[in-house]
């Protein structure tokens, strides 16, 4: 089943390149949300490759769509307009009681990795780039202890009842935090324990991905890497977790990563995927590495049945 799933993900389409064809130039770190008529709405991070490592993603930019699988631009938010050093991942969500569209994303603020929200706007096209503020930073300390010093990339949904977050907590070492929201404005931890153990093929970074809602539980996408893997910090893989409440999760992939690229260079890269369900199938957006170093967007398809089966 696993394999089933792999097999049709290493059949996928180009969505996004890079703006230029050089190594480190990327497109990635996608979030795709649907409208209420249907449009699909993708948000990608763009980075170029001349900046010191952490500064280089320049623009949010979004994207729309009719079949989720041809997407123009609508959108340009670019570090400079938004008075930022730079961007990682971001996140769209809507709104499930007003129907408007939210937009986070993080950046390296002065106290560290922070996430952000940009102000709610009716259209994915009209967000300000003014507005973005931090929503989630880390406490910092001075005692000489080992804390976090910043979160960065979320993964946001409404569960149902509250909003949702996942994100990466950066201690040395990448762990997934959960915080929890009623407005999707104000959050709060939502335990002190992180989700997973950095722990076996996983042992150096174990960050969060996606969050595919199933008939009985969820699906938790999840990335990696091993200490021993060549730059542990980009060469990034993917596997698979199950959890019934959102509290308690179980590693379904713990002996190796189930997805990586299968165009690799001197990475394995296949990460920040977006997981959804579209009629009776799952279309997964992902970011993966080509031969010469750069990264893009990629979409593949399968049947949900699959994923159903895997929890």
């Amino acid at each position: 089943m696993f394999d089933r799933i792999k097999n049709a993900l290493d059949n996928y389409t180009v969505i996004l390149e890079p703006d230029e064809n050089t190594p480190e130039w990327w497109a990635g770190a996608p979030s795709v949300v649907r409208g209420a008529d249907g449009t699909f709405y993708l948000a990608a991070r763009m980075r170029e490759g001349n900046s010191p490592r952490g500064l280089r993603g320049y623009e949010i930019r979004i994207l729309k769509s009719s079949d989720g699988r041809r997407f123009e631009p609508i959108l340009s938010l670019r570090r400079k307009d938004c008075g930022l050093p730079g961007f990682e991942r971001p996140a769209l969500a809507v709104d499930p009681h007003s129907g408007r569209f939210k937009l986070y994303g993080c950046s390296p603020l002065e106290g560290g990795w922070s996430i952000l929200k940009f102000d709610d706007a009716a259209n994915p096209a009209e967000f300000d780039p003014a507005s973005a503020k931090p929503v989630i930073q880390a406490e910092q300390f001075d005692d000489g202890f080992a804390h976090v010093e910043g979160y960065k990339d979320p993964v946001v949904f409404w569960d149902g009842t509250q909003w949702r977050m996942f994100v990466i907590g950066f201690d040395k070492l990448e762990r997934i935090h959960q915080f929890v929201s009623a407005d999707g404005e104000d959050w709060r931890p939502a335990s002190g324990k992180t989700i997973l153990e950095n722990d076996g093929w996983h042992n150096f970074y174990t960050r969060p991905a996606s969050v595919l809602p199933m008939a009985v539980g969820y699906l938790l996408v999840y990335e990696g890497s091993h200490c021993t893997w060549r730059d542990p910090v980009y060469n990034i893989a993917t596997g698979l977790a199950y959890t019934v409440d959102l509290e308690h999760f179980v590693d379904l992939t713990p002996d190796a990563p189930l997805l990586r690229s299968t165009t690799p260079g001197d990475y394995n890269t296949w990460r920040y995927s977006h997981w959804m369900t579209v009629g009776d199938q799952v279309f997964v957006y992902f970011e993966a590495c080509r031969p010469n170093n750069t990264n893009e967007i990629r979409l593949g398809v399968f049947d949900s049945a699959l994923a159903q089966a895997a929890g």
